[in-house]
């Protein structure tokens, strides 16, 4: 058998990939989302259209209906928006914008709360208390409306003709600022706990540095849970920009997500147009579904408690 085969194999019979094969919910769920991610990332490859190519988008085609409906054309299978866009391609590019936005702003979230939660743990003292009063203070907020005061800010402080060329990462950074605090508190918990054992009393006593101790050592211990944390709250952020969007303080409407399809379909939704608020809600609960049961697997997963 040759090395490829042999580590193939022995993830295979990996615990987690047991608990995966023995779960139909889950497999679903990873189905579910590798469409949509797919869906998303390769739109310009497999959208039927290109909804912002403005010599390609028809006015005349706004407002049809799917195409198994009345009125509805082939060409456009899930309908048309006000504009004439084809639903089905602007629902796959909007998926762009939603996943990259909730990725990047759990990336930059947790980035910022391991390294509070890090400091925090390790150094102790006024540092440690200063830390968890300002997570404290911040957890009497609901996120959105943190999310929405960072975003109100910086479209007082920047220049109106800038707001919409930086709009994705001002909601970046309000979404990642919202969200900081459930990695601190974690990593802070899990870090109390790693520098008072053999191996980082030894690191200590071969003079190695605290910056060393804390990023070769105790780090990589402390980081299992975070990565559950992260996978949950990749929904939580899609969530959060679909809601800032819908109140029209997210992407503008020349780079649409799924919470501004939303917004916009809602407009026309008592006059019948159903399609255009229907069909990018429907992908957003697919989307926030699919990823929040793979996080609930992994952390289940992942805790021998619960196995």
């Amino acid at each position: 058998m040759s090395a490829a085969a042999g580590r193939l194999r022995r993830a295979w019979d990996h615990d987690l990939a047991w608990s995966f094969r023995r779960s139909p919910v889950v497999i679903v769920a990873a189905l579910l989302t590798l469409v949509c991610v797919c869906g998303a990332v390769f739109a310009p490859w497999l959208a039927p259209h290109n909804p912002f190519d403005s010599g390609t988008v028809n006015l005349t085609d706004g407002f049809t209906p799917p195409a198994w409906s009345q009125g509805g054309k082939s060409r456009f299978l899930l309908g048309t928006d006000d504009q004439g866009r084809d639903l089905l391609s602007t629902i796959m590019y909007g998926s762009r914008i939603s996943l990259a936005v909730g990725v990047a702003s759990v990336l930059f979230s947790m980035v910022l709360g391991v390294t509070l939660g890090l400091i925090s743990g390790y150094v102790g003292g006024k540092v440690d208390a200063f830390i968890m009063r300002v997570a404290d203070i911040q957890l009497s907020f609901p996120p959105i409306l943190i999310a929405l005061l960072i975003d109100g800010v910086a479209r007082i402080v920047l220049p109106r003709e800038a707001h919409d060329q930086i709009a994705i990462y001002v909601l970046i950074l309000a979404i990642g600022v919202s969200s900081w605090v459930q990695y601190a508190r974690t990593v802070r918990g899990s870090t109390l706990v790693e520098r008072n054992k053999e191996y980082v009393q030894a690191a200590r006593v071969i003079g190695r540095s605290q910056a060393s101790i804390m990023l070769s050592h105790v780090l990589p211990n402390v980081m299992g849970p975070v990565l559950v944390i992260a996978t949950i709250h990749i929904a939580t952020a899609i969530i959060t920009e679909a809601t800032l969007s819908f109140l029209g303080v997210g992407v503008p409407a020349t780079q649409p997500s799924l919470g501004t399809l939303i917004r916009v379909g809602n407009d026309f939704l008592l006059s019948g147009e159903w399609w255009i608020t229907v069909f990018p809600g429907a992908a957003l609960i697919v989307l926030v579904l699919s990823v929040n049961l793979l996080g609930d697997w992994l952390r289940d997963a992942l805790n021998p408690k619960l196995r």
